[in-house]
């Protein structure tokens, strides 16, 4: 997969910067191979490469589609971790279909990502990771990884919500699910959530749902999760 600007319903389309540099250069692509492109924003081509000059490809499009956004939306609270495990949610995550990701300042989580140039450059880790990671898996969408949001922004968002937690009564098998609309699912940190946070989402309408008799670690937990939910709904379909 190779993201463009704009994928035409027809005609060239030329790769060029850090793309053109990646299928000229890195992949050597050659006349003749089919390469598959994207927007990121739900358009999909095939295109025959037709020229090949260094750090630039110039392809023919010969299929165009475009995947409209599913009935429910899937959105990944992801607390902030330390060191890379972050980006290791959001990866996996977007590997396994998440619509969004929303950062989350949980109370126990040790990174803080303070205002200024270290949180707007953790922010950017996580956006080119989900970036690359939907290349990879050859998404018609890239997820949006947005600014950093509190307990208190997550409850007003209004939107069904989903807490993982080991300890609850209920499971994410059995848990009655919307068919359409916004769905948070809400990973804390490893530290876990907090009453008070508890509380707080609890009073938005946010079910505690546990995933198994097992702890599954922060930075894997919202692509488990977003499996069982593509088997469950529609979204698989």
């Amino acid at each position: 997969m190779f993201w463009v600007d704009d994928v035409p319903a027809g005609g060239e389309v030329v790769l060029d910067g850090p793309e053109g540099r990646h299928a000229a250069d890195v992949r050597r692509a050659r006349p003749g191979e089919v390469v598959l492109l994207g927007d990121g924003a739900g358009t999909r081509a095939r295109a025959e490469v037709v020229d090949v000059a260094k750090g630039r490809v110039t392809a023919t499009v010969l299929e165009r589609r475009h995947d409209e956004e599913p009935a429910l939306r899937v959105v990944l609270a992801q607390a902030l971790v330390k060191g890379d495990r972050g980006e290791l949610a959001v990866e996996t995550a977007t590997e396994a279909g998440v619509d969004a990701v929303l950062p989350w300042r949980a109370e126990r989580s040790v990174a803080r990502w303070d205002e200024g140039p270290r949180g707007e450059k953790a922010l950017a880790r996580w956006r080119t990771t989900a970036r690359e990671a939907a290349k990879q898996a050859r998404r018609a969408r890239v997820p949006e990884v947005a600014a950093p949001v509190t307990t208190r922004q997550l409850a007003d968002r209004g939107a069904a919500m989903l807490v993982l937690e080991a300890t609850a009564a209920e499971t994410l098998a059995g848990v009655p699910l919307p068919g359409e609309g916004e769905l948070v699912l809400v990973v804390g940190p490893e530290g876990g959530v907090t009453d008070d946070e508890r509380a707080v989402l609890a009073g938005a309408g946010a079910r505690e749902v546990r995933m198994g008799p097992d702890v599954v670690r922060t930075s894997t937990a919202a692509a488990v999760a977003l499996g069982a939910l593509g088997a469950r709904t529609a979204r698989w379909g």
